[in-house]
């Protein structure tokens, strides 16, 4: 087995030496950072994510700030998302594009304040284009990565868990809100959100110190709802349709190709930097788009590259996430598809490793 060498730049997290304790067996690295990817296997952890309640390490998920009377104008200038109706206390999901329309980022969005804002981001170094941005644009706004990691906790039993440790006011937010909380008289910022479709949480924890104190104090609270450690799970996400930027998209692909059209209200983002650009994508269409695969056959192989989607020998697409689904009980995958074959039960063919396997387009993901 080839190793990951540690060093500096490869950063542990606040929660490490838990994600260590719980027995994690692989990490992948995501904004230079540890991300835990199996703790008992990818389908133990499937399983349990679906029926009891996990916490996740997702310090990697860091956040770029912007504060100063220019925050608000510079965040609408990042996305085509029109945000002028976003109220302090909310989380938006926000499509991050360059001046081509091409996506940077995928991030959520967090109002902290007229003037202070969160962008908790995916896996790309996007702090240098927002401080270019503010740079170039002479905005009258600090940009800076704050010491604030990630805690999500995820599962049918999130709402329980974080009951004992911060009270029932929790149970009350409401999806992609966040209300402040003290633990041990700290106040932390919780969201309802998290990267599953089995519901849960954001914990913003704010300090490094702090982590391993909320890690234990919610491990041992959750033990009679049959707590463990965990992490985004491969087959749940592509299940659920949750993209994976520099897997599923990059800055090669426009938000519309990437099927977040409906993020993009790019005749009223005034100010995007893509807007122009966008604006003409909106009016064309899109030639490619996401969509959801299922592959034929028994279950596939480790999907670390992209895998050719052809029809009649011709390429029409690939494949860039894909895993075998115990509950649906075939391979399932995402794939960009060009519009001539992106229609419903349209039969392609994937080139996966172990061979060729026919595969048909669906009409929506499983979950």
């Amino acid at each position: 087995m080839v190793l990951l060498s540690p060093s500096r730049r490869l950063r542990r997290t606040p929660f490490s030496d838990g994600v260590e304790a719980a027995g994690v067996k692989a990490y992948t690295v995501y904004n230079h950072m540890l991300l835990p990817t199996v703790f008992r296997s990818i389908q133990e952890d499937y399983h349990h994510l679906k029926d009891a309640v996990q916490i996740w390490d997702v310090a990697c998920e860091r956040q770029v700030e912007l504060r100063g009377p220019d925050a608000g104008r510079l965040m609408q200038m990042l996305t085509p998302r029109d945000l002028r109706g976003m109220t302090v206390g909310q989380c938006y999901y926000v499509p991050i594009v360059d001046e081509t329309g091409g996506m940077l980022n995928d991030p959520v969005a967090v109002k902290l304040a007229e003037d202070r804002w969160w962008i908790s981001i995916a896996d790309s170094d996007l702090l240098y284009w927002v401080k270019a941005t503010a740079h170039g644009w002479r905005l009258d706004v600090l940009v800076d990565e704050p010491d604030v990691s990630p805690l999500a906790i995820q599962g049918p039993k999130a709402d329980d868990l974080m009951a004992r440790v911060f009270g029932d006011r929790v149970r009350d937010l409401r999806f992609f809100r966040f209300g402040i909380f003290d633990f041990q008289g700290r106040d932390m910022v919780i969201a309802r959100s998290g990267y599953s479709k089995q519901g849960g949480f954001e914990i913003y924890v704010e300090g490094g110190d702090i982590g391993m104190p909320l890690w234990n104090a919610l491990m041992e609270a959750g033990r009679e709802f049959d707590v463990h450690a965990g992490c985004p799970n491969l087959i749940e996400r592509i299940e659920g349709g949750l993209l994976s930027y520099g897997n599923d998209m990059t800055d090669d692909h426009t938000p519309h190709e990437c099927g977040l059209g409906r993020f993009c209200n790019t005749h009223t983002a005034i100010g995007c930097v893509g807007r122009d650009a966008l604006l003409r994508v909106a009016k064309e269409g899109p030639v490619q788009q996401i969509r959801a695969i299922e592959i034929d056959g028994p279950a596939v192989p480790g999907c670390d590259r992209w895998w050719p989607v052809t029809a009649k020998g011709k390429r029409v697409g690939r494949i860039s996430s894909a895993a075998w689904s115990p509950d649906f009980n075939t391979n399932v995958a995402i794939g960009m598809i060009r519009m001539t074959h992106w229609d419903a039960g349209t039969e392609v063919t994937v080139e996966a490793p172990d061979g060729p396997r026919v595969a048909r387009v669906r009409e929506a993901f499983w979950a």
